[in-house]
């Protein structure tokens, strides 16, 4: 396994129990015991940590804090481990960055399941798996989550570059929200499908500030949303 695993909860026996699964498949993992350790690490090990297990609820900093501080600067996969189940955190948890969710009492072979499901998603492997995808003037290079137009940067959050990815990825398939919810979100993400929407609103708004003429994301309506290429652009 390439890269470290970087495990945060303030509870002993679980990250005990984390960090015995993980070594088993070949992980070396950091433990930190709450939210201001949690950052020390990542700082000191950000160049190898592949992926962050994150509790919510720890001492002197929370897991949103610690979400937040880490997607400034990062773009590694992140997925929050809580005792809360209530709709509007595992939302608010995936709207600022996070990966996945899932919730206590939970297995740890599901866990480590997750992990290699996410890397699969975000690290697709074979010969096909596009690291940089270019269609005219737009430039994904979704290994380093970074996309330009016209060679200038497009401020996307990761949510956003994912979507747009997906989307361009696949510019024949007309994708449903649940569609989207399912490979962007998660198999098993429990909130509103509208969320697609005003990803997809945001996204918009934001690529419409360059001029994109041979490309387009559409509204195919009553069915959900497809990358358009354009035969010529005018």
């Amino acid at each position: 396994m390439n890269g470290k695993l970087l495990i945060v909860d303030d509870n002993n026996q679980i990250t005990d129990v984390l960090a015995s699964y993980a070594a088993k498949e070949g992980w070396e993992t950091l433990v930190a015991r709450d939210g201001e350790e949690a950052l020390r690490l990542f700082t000191a090990h950000d160049a190898e940590i592949a992926m962050i297990l994150l509790d919510v609820m720890m001492p002197k900093k929370d897991g949103f804090e610690v979400c937040r501080e880490i997607r400034k600067t990062s773009m590694v996969p992140i997925m929050m481990i809580t005792a809360r189940g209530e709709d509007f955190e595992r939302i608010m948890g995936l709207d600022i960055g996070a990966d996945d969710y899932i919730i206590k009492p939970f297995n740890a072979g599901e866990v480590m399941a997750r992990v290699r499901a996410i890397l699969r998603r975000i690290h697709p492997q074979g010969e096909n798996a596009a690291k940089v995808l270019t269609v005219a003037n737009l430039v994904i290079d979704i290994a380093n989550y970074l996309v330009t137009i016209d060679g200038k940067e497009v401020p996307l959050t990761k949510r956003e570059k994912e979507i747009l990815y997906t989307l361009a990825a696949n510019n024949k398939k007309v994708f449903s929200r649940d569609n989207l919810l399912d490979s962007i979100w998660g198999y098993d993400y429990y909130g509103d499908s509208r969320t697609v929407d005003s990803h997809i609103k945001r996204l918009r708004a934001k690529l419409d500030v360059f001029k994109h003429p041979a490309w387009d994301v559409k509204t195919i309506w009553g069915v959900g949303y497809r990358f358009e290429v354009k035969e010529t652009g005018k």
